[in-house]
């Protein structure tokens, strides 16, 4: 596996431990997901990490407005529904310079939510939007703790917004989780990569 360093990702580690490359998800254009499953096609996302980094690039959907999203799985469930308690904040500025704003956004955090969770909102479908971003999950295989997550993305807003958007909260369960999705609300993700790290 390639290693790599966090400088190189501009990602703020409170280590400045070395990344493992593990997984790289490609969309083909055509993909309703992007799923990391422990023990599937050479994916790890067990005990072997204590944390795990998600690094999402250029991220392009099929349709407008739509939210890019994350579940969890834990070892042994059936579905992504596990139970998620977050908060969720944004700087925006559009490419008119007539809108600034910092605020709290309530309706994308969750309160006990089962729901798949918003990493970013609002995400624009023309031809050069995307959005860029990364996600830690720290110690997931944890049988003890609940399951803490940080999260930082920018996209291209469908109303010609830039937006960074910060979210980060946990998975309320003691089980592990062995399984991550990243799906948009609606519509395929057509374009961009997802790499899994493992960090030391």
């Amino acid at each position: 596996m390639a290693d790599y360093t966090a400088i190189k990702y501009n990602v703020p580690f409170s280590k400045a431990g070395s990344l493992k490359l593990i997984k790289t998800l490609t969309s083909d254009g055509s993909d309703d997901d992007l799923s990391f499953v422990d023990g599937t096609s050479d994916v790890v996302l067990d005990s072997t990490y204590k944390e795990y980094l998600f690094i999402f690039n250029n991220i392009h959907p099929e349709t407008n407005n739509v939210n890019f999203t994350f579940q969890g799985n834990a070892a042994g469930g059936s579905s992504y529904d596990e139970t998620i308690t977050s908060t969720w904040f944004v700087a925006y500025h559009d490419e008119g310079d007539t809108a600034t704003s910092l605020e709290y956004n309530d309706g994308n955090d969750q309160a006990q939510g089962t729901a798949f969770q918003i990493l970013q909102d609002a995400c624009g479908n023309d031809n050069d939007q995307s959005l860029s971003g990364y996600l830690s999950l720290f110690n997931p295989s944890s049988t003890t703790f609940v399951k803490h997550w940080i999260a930082r993305c920018n996209r291209s807003h469908q109303a010609d917004y830039t937006g960074d958007a910060f979210c980060s909260g946990y998975f309320n369960t003691t089980s592990a989780i062995d399984e991550i999705q990243f799906k948009f609300s609606s519509g395929e993700i057509q374009g961009g990569t997802i790499q899994l790290f493992g960090v030391l």
